[in-house]
């Protein structure tokens, strides 16, 4: 792969719905990086495998992931119940990770000339995509925290599911993403833990900000 020189890599790890999608979408405003949501591409996968069902095959993933443009991943039936289920089964399986993986390393090392530099999260992003990121945030928040925050979201999305559903959805979410096989989600010793448990969006911003100012001022 090969590597845009002098470009800022931010890499970010959390669980579900602890704030990380928020907070890169932040960075990548401010600092004018190119974003990548990697959850909404399993995701995107995940949705194709339902719907084709006896037809869903390696061939056919590779050759939408090739063809894959971004906007495709701002599909609001992306964000369905049944969407992330099948999309935490396609996420263990290595030959999908493998295909995700090279169009992963594309948006982080090359994206658009008229970015400064690439912002990826997801559950593997330090660990196994952007090893050498510049920045590397393992972001979390309390699980109940984290199920009233999905919660509010499907409840403006008119989505009908009670809190205990949601709850129960992330703890098994959590469950599957630490313990798979291929990419599993694990905090990195060379990475900034940010807990956004009693954090406002802004002040984890902030907190965040200070730190990748701090290293590009000096």
């Amino acid at each position: 792969m090969k590597k845009r020189k002098k470009i800022i890599t931010v890499a970010i790890d959390s669980p579900a719905a602890a704030g990380a999608g928020t907070q890169a979408k932040l960075i990548s405003k401010h600092y004018n990086l190119f974003y990548l949501d990697t959850g909404k591409i399993y995701r995107y996968i995940g949705k194709l495998k339902l719907e084709k069902k006896k037809k869903f095959t390696y061939r056919l993933v590779k050759e939408k992931i090739k063809n894959l443009k971004i906007n495709y991943l701002k599909n609001k039936k992306l964000l369905s119940n049944d969407v992330a289920i099948s999309a935490s089964i396609v996420a263990k399986d290595k030959n999908i990770r493998n295909i995700v993986h090279k169009f992963q390393q594309r948006c982080a090392y090359q994206p658009p000339k008229r970015y400064k530099g690439s912002v990826l999260d997801g559950r593997d992003i330090i660990t196994i995509q952007v090893k050498d990121a510049m920045f590397k945030f393992y972001i979390t928040a309390n699980l109940k925290v984290r199920a009233l925050r999905r919660y509010k979201e499907y409840k403006t999305l008119n989505k009908k599911l009670s809190f205990q559903e949601v709850l129960k959805t992330l703890r098994n979410r959590d469950k599957s993403d630490k313990n798979r096989k291929f990419g599993p989600l694990k905090k990195t010793k060379d990475s900034t833990l940010i807990n956004t448990t009693k954090l406002s969006k802004k002040a984890c911003f902030k907190k965040i900000k200070a730190i990748m100012d701090k290293k590009l001022n000096s």
